[in-house]
């Protein structure tokens, strides 16, 4: 597996009414293993954790490297090396069909197009989407296009694998596909979730609030921290 760290991370941004707003406060972790959850509440910081990991954000002080290799500084590599999915796969599936989508994924690793075509259609068979690969992005369902994307960045086999809230979109039969796959994979994955059960098959579950971590353990005692958590203003009123 991948040893991802965090030491000392603080990212600030700027807002029109909060010249320094503190989306996270010196997080400090190690990462290593297979599957890490991370659960908190909408705007508690958790998606910008995510981002830290492949360098789609910069930490404003302290330093994120995955094996030994700083997201900033060596940004490109890292991002050859951790795959990101997006809550909003439309976000990502930039070509009008999978196919070719998986094909531009595929690009750098195969120069040439009949060796690119092949191995794109092998990816397509290995999710089932097959049949959906030569439809418009447009006609899929949330799920499809949510799998689509899955599919193409896995297609580029990162080491990592880092999925922000990637349920969201998804109805039940879906849903239990996407368990079913990240289960199989042999990547480390990190994703982020409100889905509490999704959460629960992780092996480690951070709990992030107020851009800090307040919990970071086993996944059930996480999911019983977080749930105490969002009680605990309620029982005070």
């Amino acid at each position: 597996m991948s040893r991802i760290e965090l030491d000392g991370v603080r990212v600030a941004v700027t807002l029109e009414d909060q010249p320094d707003r503190q989306v996270l406060k010196g997080v400090t972790a190690v990462l290593t293993e297979q599957r890490v959850a991370v659960i908190g509440a909408n705007g508690s910081g958790k998606s910008t954790l995510l981002r830290l990991l492949n360098g789609l954000v910069a930490p404003t002080d302290g330093t994120v490297t995955v094996d030994e290799l700083d997201t900033v500084r060596d940004g490109r590599t890292v991002r050859q090396r951790v795959g990101f999915v997006f809550t909003d796969p439309l976000s990502q599936l930039v070509m009008p069909t999978g196919r070719e989508d998986v094909e531009l994924s595929l690009r750098r690793r195969h120069r040439n197009r009949a060796d690119r075509v092949a191995a794109a259609q092998a990816v397509l068979d290995r999710f089932a989407l097959g049949p959906l690969a030569d439809q418009s992005v447009y006609e899929l369902s949330g799920g499809e296009r949510q799998l689509m994307a899955l599919a193409a960045v896995l297609a580029a086999d990162p080491d990592v694998l880092v999925l922000d809230e990637p349920s969201t979109l998804l109805d039940l039969r879906n849903r239990e596909l996407l368990r079913r796959t990240l289960a199989g994979l042999p990547q480390q994955v990190v994703y982020s979730t409100h889905d509490l059960e999704l959460a629960l098959d992780a092996e480690r579950a951070l709990v992030v609030d107020d851009g800090a971590i307040a919990f970071d353990g086993a996944p059930a005692e996480a999911v019983d921290f977080y749930r105490a958590l969002c009680a605990a203003p309620s029982e005070a009123t």
